[in-house]
């Protein structure tokens, strides 16, 4: 009990005074308004009209014209990092997530698990009488903890949020995402086909959250978390959202760059005597090594726009239409919330906060991929093959990236991107509307802040104080400081004084106006930070970190490097961790069970994520599914893993067995029976992969022979894939196969659920050898990212 009981106990009730003040549930003080937060993702400083970019959106515009734009906003420079700062008002190492969840690698500041101690935004306001919901991408779990059979404490319903309709990862399909509501997973509503897209659904829903609050209580106040997953790969959209942008980026990435410097300037966003910094600021391939002679990472390398094919620049341009296209459509939803606060009499009492969770991202490297999986799988994209794709890109066909020249576009004016604690990387935007709250209307803000101070400043808005304890944790002081004050005047000088960065070897400090920052690469495994090179700037003057004042200001440079040690001890961010992906990646990390030879699955569950399902990759192995067929009239589905860019299946039609493995969309394998299914009861099914070679090395190849019992009715080769079949989502099912179907050859409609018979089980043999492809299991945690 909060409040202690202040009543009278006798033996009968009818001397007895009640006291229900212990009892009743929280209530917000009177004309507390609503809270709304848009998380957006990898959307650079440069992208949106707002902004200056050549990306419209009239919604966020209108929240912007509604109140203020800040022009020096930071972030961590990644999705895990940076949204534990938005709900915690805590640094990103003080939350255990140095990098992505995904990446935990074990010490106090990236364990991947955002302690009580750091209690959310949402853990506190559920307490003060608000209602609490997150739609979209929540990214605050650790992978293992990601499944039905974890702990669900991390979860967004175990922080706080009374609803949630969302996914827990870094990315998930637009057309077919990887939905949990509140704590289970469920199917999408319907198909592409009938219009279905993630953002619209996650919409509705958030409309629907608050509404179902409301009918009730008109006057309690709602806190809804939106977090679209907008603009990350894999970049998906309705058709007609691409065609208004047909033509658009022709001239290429760098004149765009130009073009939206020149509009920052005239909004007032920047200083004027802003310059835009070369295309390749820290290096590339051919200009730098480590300092053991590593090469300069392929990934970080832009490749100028006039070297480019005339093919080339038709792909390249093209992808950023459907980047742009996505954002629009991300924008437009945006608007049906407005449009139902407006119309509902709400919009004028509540806060809205617009940002985006790091700067655009680079990690499609200089060619951009219509298959990001291929990317995953270290399979370099065919141009004749993307080319082809023209047409279908941000269709249910692709899983689309754009070249990493787009990303220093839509971070214009900065350099760098997501990873990197240049501002390219760390400065983006932030937009605030509170109609009843800020006088200010279409106003511009230059004072310097983070996503730490967010949390603070909405609690200093709502007039509630940090409590001492949240779940009976004592809370760890709030890192951030209040932006309120800069509601009222542009003029007031920053209240802030020190923000430090650290992220997968870069690092940066900004201390009163001065930034230094490392130009070492991220993901480069160069080490050696005693001897990083430290570029100081005057960020007052100078925000695109052009002009390196280290050799004329030696002692500011030595002041700030030593802030940095001092700021980074304080906030648990070492040790500094700038490891390639592939040590990243098979850091050995807490499991709920390891790894076995046989794995048995039954019909009727939910979806395996691929991340606890049977791994198939590099090995020899068998599938065998036990059936009842009393007749000849059994169709579906047996057993399917993945999806439309790489996956396999076992199913039956037209009275045989068949199995097929999609190679990263590009080639279905197929093998069928040539004999029609026998009927009766225990028959088993099976499909066995004999491995016999690799070619690439990782690129399993070998013989697949079906069987009915131990008659052997078909066979044939084909390659397996090296890394996973999936970036996010599309896991394993018996019986069905959910979401981006392996193929398009299964009998009847989605979700093709086997009928005409019974499934007792189906078990997969993996007693072979694996090999675990380490370099495509790095490739992979970069596109989490």
């Amino acid at each position: 009990m909060a409040k202690p009981f202040r009543g009278v106990v006798n033996l009968d009730i009818r001397d007895s005074v009640p006291d229900w003040g212990p009892y009743e549930q929280p209530k917000a003080p009177a004309g507390s308004p609503n809270v709304l937060y848009i998380v957006l993702d990898d959307v650079g400083f440069g992208a949106m009209g707002c902004y200056g970019g050549p990306i419209e959106t009239p919604n966020i515009d209108r929240i912007a014209a509604n109140g203020l734009r800040y022009g020096q906003w930071h972030t961590t420079a990644l999705c895990s990092p940076t949204r534990s700062c938005l709900l915690t008002g805590r640094n990103h190492t003080t939350n255990g997530m140095a990098c992505i969840s995904e990446c935990a690698v074990g010490f106090p500041g990236a364990n991947g698990h955002v302690p009580p101690e750091c209690a959310t935004l949402a853990e506190i306001l559920v307490e003060q009488g608000f209602s609490t919901a997150l739609v979209g991408k929540w990214h605050l779990c650790a992978e293992d903890e990601m499944n039905l059979a974890s702990t669900k404490r991390n979860w967004p319903v175990g922080r706080g949020f009374e609803r949630f309709y969302g996914f827990l990862g870094a990315e998930t399909s637009q057309w077919y995402p990887d939905l949990v509501h509140d704590n289970h997973p469920v199917e999408q509503p319907s198909t592409p086909e009938d219009g279905y897209h993630f953002g619209v659904d996650i919409t509705d829903k958030a409309l629907e959250f608050i509404s179902d609050v409301k009918a009730i209580a008109p006057e309690r106040p709602v806190f809804l978390y939106y977090a679209p997953g907008c603009a990350h790969a894999p970049h998906q959209v309705p058709p007609e959202w691409v065609e208004r942008y047909r033509g658009r980026f022709d001239a290429g990435y760098e004149a765009m760059r130009e073009e939206t410097m020149a509009r920052q300037k005239e909004m007032g966003l920047i200083p004027q005597n802003t310059q835009l910094p070369p295309l390749n600021p820290i290096g590339t391939p051919e200009t730098r090594t480590g300092p053991g002679g590593e090469t300069f990472p392929p990934l970080d390398y832009t490749r100028p726009w006039d070297t480019l094919s005339d093919d080339e620049k038709r792909l390249f341009a093209r992808m950023a239409e459907v980047y742009a296209g996505f954002l629009s459509h991300c924008d437009d939803q945006i608007g049906r919330l407005l449009d139902y606060l407006e119309e509902t009499e709400q919009l004028d009492n509540t806060i809205i906060v617009v940002v985006s969770d790091n700067g655009a991202s680079g990690e499609g490297g200089p060619n951009g991929s219509v298959n990001e999986n291929k990317i995953a799988n270290s399979v370099p994209d065919d141009l004749a093959e993307n080319l082809a794709m023209l047409d279908e890109l941000g269709g249910t066909k692709s899983y689309g990236h754009y070249p990493n020249g787009w990303a220093m576009a839509f971070n214009a004016p900065f350099k760098m991107w997501k990873r990197y604690s240049f501002n390219g990387g760390t400065c983006d935007p932030c937009v605030i509307s509170w109609p009843a709250g800020i006088e200010a209307r279409g106003e511009t803000r230059d004072q310097y802040h983070h996503a730490v101070d967010l949390v603070p400043t909405l609690l200093d808005c709502l007039g509630i104080e940090l409590p001492e304890t949240v779940k009976g944790y004592t809370q760890h002081p709030i890192e951030g400081v209040s932006m309120r004050y800069s509601f009222d005047t542009g003029s007031i000088p920053t209240a802030k004084h020190t923000q430090f960065y650290s992220m997968l070897g870069s690092r940066g400090i900004w201390h009163d106006g001065w930034k230094a920052v490392t130009t070492h690469p991220t993901l480069s495994g160069w080490s050696h930070f005693p001897d990083d090179t430290w570029e100081l700037y005057n960020t007052m003057e100078d925000r695109a970190e052009l002009h390196d004042l280290a050799a004329q200001e030696p002692g500011k440079l030595a002041e700030l490097v030593g802030l940095w040690f001092h700021e980074a001890g304080a906030h648990q961010a070492f040790p500094l961790d700038d490891r390639s992906g592939v040590e990243i990646i098979t850091n050995p990390r807490p499991q709920l069970v390891p790894p076995r030879d046989r794995y048995v699955y039954r019909p009727g569950g939910a979806e395996v994520p691929e991340s606890v399902a049977v791994s198939v990759r590099g090995r020899s192995y068998s599938i065998g599914a036990l059936v009842d067929l009393p007749s000849q009239d059994a169709a579906g589905v047996l057993f399917s893993h993945g999806g439309r860019f790489g996956g396999h299946a076992l199913y039956i039609k037209d009275n045989r067995l068949h199995y097929v493995y999609n190679f990263l969309g590009s080639e279905e394998q197929r093998i069928s029976a040539t004999e029609d299914l026998p009927a009766g009861h225990d028959l088993l099914l099976a499909a066995s992969f004999d491995k016999d070679g690799e070619d690439p090395p990782g690129t399993a190849h070998g013989t697949l022979s079906l069987y009915y019992g131990e008659r052997k009715v078909g066979e044939g080769r084909i390659r397996t894939q090296p890394g996973k079949f999936s970036v996010a989502g599309e896991g394993l099912n018996i019986g069905r196969d959910g979401g981006d179907a392996v193929t398009d050859d299964y009998p009847g409609t989605r979700p093709w659920a086997f009928t005409g018979g019974r499934i007792e089980r189906v078990v997969i043999d993996v007693s072979g050898t694996a090999f675990v492809d380490l370099e495509r299991e790095a490739a992979a945690m970069l596109s989490r990212e």
